[in-house]
C-alpha cells in the first residue's frame, strides 16, 4: 500500500498546475460550505437568541400536565413558583427568571376584535431581558402596580386604529374556565417588526392578571432566560431531578415551528453542498482522464511488469482520493480563515430585517462562528465524491492491454 500511495503522490504532482486548479476547486468548495454553515449558525444565534426574548425565555416551566392540555391555554398554578425562580437562579448560565401567567382571549372595540395571548408579566424581571421591552415606541413598558393597563403590539394597534390613552375592552377564561372581561387602557405599544406576532400578544401586569383570573399569589409558568441558546439541553437535565412534579421544557419544544424553520434551511444547503461538490469532482474526472491518454504507454509498462488491472485502478482511485485530501486541506484552511475574519467584525444586516418578518429579529450584525459543526460530514462528501470521480478512469486504465498500450504512440 506504501509503494501504491508513493506513485499517486508522485503522480498527481506530474501537471503541477493542472493539480493545483483541481485542488483549489475542491478546497474552495469546503470553504464556501463552511463558511455557509458558519453564516447559518450566526444567523440561528441571533434570530433564536431573539426569539427567545420575544416568546418567552429559552426555557420554560410549567405544572405537571400542562403538555396534555396545552391546546386549551390550561390556567394550571404551579405549586410553589418562588421554589421554582430559585432553583433556576441558582444555575450558572441563568441570567434571570420570572413569573408568569398567560392564557387566551380576545381584546375589541368598535373596529373589531382579534384572538390572542393575554400574559401576565413581572415587568421588573423581565424587562432586562425582553426584546418587548427594548422596543416600546409609544408610551411606556408596563409596571408591577399597573391596574386596568395593557400593553400591546403595534399590529393590534394599527388594527384597531388606537394609541396609547385609548381604552379597549379585554376578555379571558379565568381558571374555572369562567369568561372575565375588564376595560383596559392601552399605555404602551411596542414594536419588534413582526405584526402577525404584534396582533396575538398583549402584556398585563402579573398582579392584575392574577385578580383577573382568580389566581391570588400565584402563577401558572417560569421563564427562564439564560446567558445564551445552546446551553438548555444542560439546564435542563440540572432543573429536572430538583424541581419534580413540573415540566421543565426548553424552547425548541415549546415552539417547534421555529426549530423546523431553522432545520429547513440547513437541510437545503446539505443539498446544494453535494452539487458544488460534484462539480468540482468533475474536474478530478477530466484530470485523470487525461492522465490516462497521457500516460498510456507508462500503464502499458506497469501491466508488463506484473501490476493486475485492480491493482492499477487502486493506483488511479488514490490518486483521486489524494487530490481530494488535499482539496479537504486547503479548503479547512480557507474556510476557518474566512469564518475567523468574518467572526471578528461581523456582518451588518440590518438593512435587510424588513424582508421577512423572521428577519425581522436580527438586530445589527451577524457574527459567523468558525463552520465546523458539520465539518466531518462536509469532508467526507469531498473524499466520497473525488474518489468516485477516480473511479471510471481507474477502470479505463484497468481495462488496457500491455501489448497495446505499450505501442501506443
Amino acid at each position: 500500500m506504501t509503494l501504491y500511495l508513493r506513485l499517486a503522490w508522485r503522480n498527481i504532482w506530474r501537471h503541477r498546475r493542472r493539480t493545483v486548479i483541481i485542488v483549489l476547486a475542491m478546497g474552495l468548495s469546503l470553504a464556501l460550505m463552511m463558511f455557509y454553515d458558519g453564516l447559518i449558525d450566526g444567523f440561528n444565534q441571533a434570530i433564536a437568541q431573539n426569539a427567545v426574548r420575544v416568546l418567552g425565555g429559552n426555557i420554560q416551566v410549567h405544572a405537571e400536565g400542562y403538555r396534555e392540555k396545552v391546546d386549551s391555554n390550561p390556567l394550571l398554578p404551579l405549586t410553589d413558583d418562588s421554589a421554582v425562580v430559585q432553583a433556576a437562579l441558582s444555575q450558572p448560565d441563568v441570567i434571570a427568571a420570572a413569573r408568569r401567567i398567560q392564557t387566551g382571549g380576545l381584546v375589541s372595540n368598535r373596529e373589531g376584535s382579534f384572538p390572542l395571548s393575554i400574559i401576565g408579566i413581572e415587568p421588573e424581571a423581565e424587562a432586562p431581558v425582553s426584546l418587548i421591552a427594548e422596543h416600546v415606541v409609544n408610551g411606556r413598558y408596563l409596571e408591577a402596580t399597573d391596574e386596568d393597563s395593557i400593553l400591546i403590539g403595534k399590529g393590534l394597534a394599527d388594527a384597531l386604529a388606537i394609541t396609547v390613552g385609548d381604552r379597549i375592552t379585554m376578555v379571558g377564561s379565568d381558571a374555572h374556565k369562567q369568561n372575565r372581561q375588564r376595560t383596559m387602557t392601552v399605555i404602551g405599544i411596542y414594536d419588534i417588526g413582526l405584526p402577525s406576532f404584534e396582533k396575538g400578544a398583549v402584556y398585563i401586569s402579573l398582579a392584575e392578571a392574577q385578580s383577573l383570573f382568580e389566581l391570588r399569589g400565584q402563577s401558572t409558568e417560569v421563564q427562564i432566560t439564560l446567558k445564551g441558546v445552546g446551553p438548555e439541553a444542560a439546564v435542563v437535565a440540572a432543573l429536572t431531578p430538583i424541581l419534580p412534579g413540573y415540566e421543565v421544557e426548553s424552547w425548541a419544544k415549546n415552539y417547534p415551528e421555529l426549530g423546523n424553520a431553522i432545520g429547513q434551511k440547513n437541510a437545503v444547503m446539505d443539498i446544494f453542498s453535494v452539487i458544488i461538490v460534484v462539480i468540482a469532482g468533475i474536474g478530478i474526472l477530466n484530470l485523470l482522464l487525461m492522465a490516462i491518454y497521457e500516460r498510456t504507454r507508462e500503464i502499458g509498462l506497469l501491466g508488463a511488469m506484473g501490476l493486475k488491472p485492480r491493482q492499477i485502478a487502486a493506483t488511479f482511485i488514490l490518486e483521486g482520493t489524494l487530490i481530494g485530501v488535499v482539496g479537504v486541506i486547503a479548503g479547512i484552511g480557507m474556510g476557518l480563515m474566512i469564518n475567523l475574519g468574518l467572526g471578528q467584525v461581523g456582518m451588518d444586516y440590518s438593512q435587510f430585517a424588513g424582508i421577512t418578518e423572521y428577519m425581522a429579529l436580527i438586530s445589527g450584525r451577524i457574527y459567523p462562528t468558525l463552520g465546523v459543526s458539520n465539518l466531518f460530514g462536509r469532508a467526507t462528501v469531498v473524499l466520497i465524491i473525488a474518489a468516485l470521480a477516480a473511479l471510471i478512469p481507474a477502470l479505463i486504465a484497468a481495462r488496457r492491454e500491455p501489448s497495446e498500450a505499450l505501442h501506443h504512440v
